[in-house]
């Protein structure tokens, strides 16, 4: 085992190494290479000797770089480095807030559009609306082939306080407009969509599991409790997952006290258990929890612990299977690396985490590849368990090695897709058309504030043949009877891309679940449930 930790433990003394020790290495003479081999110093001396050495000029820095994420890998899947460019961004997703001006922007064609402004924030209250394009920063020119998500969001963001001014093109406006924005605390939510399925249905879309979810689920809750629901749908697809903490206390609303949720084990981190209190408010509503094959980590946590504690119904496809804990450790550039310190394993005892090889991330990311090749996204039959079977607190069999096998499979609707439906999504022309189609058609689509009364108008204005007639022009070309095959797709695509341009997260939501076969089976589940409880009263 200590043979398996060694790269890293060289990779940090590496790092630590060239961080106070540049001085030395100017020193470094050939008459002392014999320390090479000097156990874990090894790699720090061999940088030494490279830098004091080597025939050419070498940027130790970039080294490093280059090499600490080659020995992660080495280690598992989910052990990587994020370099200080991207740490702030990574960090600011879980803790679900940050300091910028509050708007939500694509670039195309070179420019910053704005696609959405954040209610109450900085840009707003200075006067910035969906689609302005930004075409300076501070004074400078920001257009043109060279500009990225990245950098933008890096002049866009700031400490508390500061001011940035931008120059901004409007529609129906002949000159550039000039706005000083003074940056702000801006809040991310977790929760994607909070509403009523029918009379008497919650629902509840976690988009990822952060700082802030825990208090935003209970507000979901009192929201849905104001319209008295008794059955709740927790929608966790495409979740990858964030702090093991979140999903815990979401978790522990729905048991009655110490029953466990979830325990964590590894070779220095010693087994803790996470148990109920019984303080939750929710522990008889029937419950239904939606996953796919992206829902992971803080995900499966959730859906396995009710799962393994008879409490809710798992609806959907097989889970991701990541069922390692990472800490995170920084490093004083700001750079920081995630470290797999442990398993997490599901009350019953099972660990989620699917099977990879050491080195060769390749074939673990082609692993949802291959579920879908080998039918598992249309048969519960093709799905492959690894490892032995378990059971809930009521005897039923469950499966670890390999996410979170649904108690309800739900198989992925392929009948009406094409080749063109493919290219058309795979390309961004659907993305693009949609923007662009908001763009040209804003003063009338924001009089619409209802997401029924927008989705109703957006029937009537063929955006199919209008995307068509865009696509043909930007070399894809047109082939009707596709077109016709996939028109139910292809419209619920594009209209749900503008409904969310003009209105909000939630109105796409609301949109997309109106013909979601999951949502279907769960509606089922409770009204097959209401019948057997009926029927068992009488």
């Amino acid at each position: 085992m200590k043979q398996r930790y060694m790269p890293l433990l060289m990779a940090l003394s590496a790092v630590i190494g060239i961080l106070i020790g540049s001085f030395y290495a100017n020193h470094f003479s050939s008459n002392r290479l014999s320390i090479i081999n000097s156990g874990t110093n090894k790699l720090n001396n061999l940088l030494h000797i490279i830098n004091d050495q080597y025939v050419d000029t070498v940027n130790i820095g970039n080294l490093v770089e280059t090499a600490i994420p080659q020995i992660l890998s080495e280690l598992d899947p989910h052990s990587v480095y994020i370099p200080a460019s991207e740490a702030q961004i990574v960090s600011d997703d879980l803790k679900g807030e940050f300091y910028g001006i509050g708007i939500e922007f694509v670039i195309r064609e070179d420019t910053i559009h704005v696609q959405n402004v954040i209610d109450g924030g900085p840009a707003q209250r200075a006067g910035v609306i969906a689609g302005d394009k930004i075409v300076t920063i501070d004074g400078k020119p920001y257009v043109g082939d060279t500009i990225n998500s990245e950098g933008a969001m890096r002049r866009l963001k700031g400490p508390d306080k500061t001011k940035v001014r931008v120059g901004i093109k409007r529609y129906g406006s002949s000159k550039p407009l000039s706005v000083e924005i003074t940056r702000g605390k801006i809040t991310t939510k977790s929760i994607l969509a909070t509403y009523m399925l029918d009379d008497k249905t919650g629902y509840i879309r976690v988009k990822n599991f952060g700082e802030h979810t825990y208090e935003e689920f209970l507000a979901a809750l009192a929201e849905l409790q104001q319209q008295r629901f008794s059955n709740l749908v927790i929608d966790l697809r495409d979740n990858t997952g964030g702090y093991l903490e979140a999903a815990v206390q979401m978790a522990n609303e729905f048991l009655p006290k110490d029953r466990l949720i979830v325990y964590t084990q590894g070779r220095r981190s010693q087994r803790q258990d996470y148990k109920s209190d019984g303080r939750g408010s929710y522990q008889d509503f029937p419950l239904v929890v939606l996953i796919n094959e992206i829902s992971a980590s803080a995900s499966e946590i959730f859906a396995g612990a009710m799962q393994d504690n008879d409490r809710g119904t798992i609806i959907g496809r097989r889970s991701y299977g990541k069922g390692l804990v990472q800490q995170q450790i920084a490093f004083a550039d700001g750079s920081m690396i995630r470290l797999t310190v442990a398993r997490y394993y599901t009350p019953s005892g099972r660990c989620i985490q699917k099977p990879y090889a050491k080195g060769d991330t390749k074939d673990y990311q082609q692993d949802i590849i291959n579920r879908y090749e080998n039918g598992e996204f249309f048969s519960k039959d093709s799905i492959k368990h690894e490892g032995p079977e378990y059971h809930t607190i009521s005897g039923k069999p469950v499966y670890g090695g390999g996410g979170i096998t649904p108690d309800i499979f739900v198989a992925e609707d392929t009948t009406n897709i094409t080749s063109y439906y493919r290219e058309a999504s795979m390309t961004g022309l659907i993305m693009q058309f949609a923007f662009t189609y908001t763009d040209d058609n804003r003063l009338k689509l924001n009089n619409f504030k209802e997401m029924q009364a927008l989705a109703d108008y957006l029937v009537k204005q063929h955006t199919v043949d209008k995307f068509a007639d865009y696509a043909s022009k930007r070399g894809l070309q047109r082939r009707n009877l596709m077109i016709e095959k996939s028109h139910k797709l292809l419209e619920t695509y594009i209209n749900s891309r503008i409904i969310y341009n003009i209105l909000n997260e939630q109105a796409w939501v609301e949109y997309l679940n109106q013909d979601d076969k999951a949502i279907e089976e769960a509606l089922r589940f409770f009204q097959q449930q209401k019948k057997s409880n009926t029927t068992q009263t009488k």
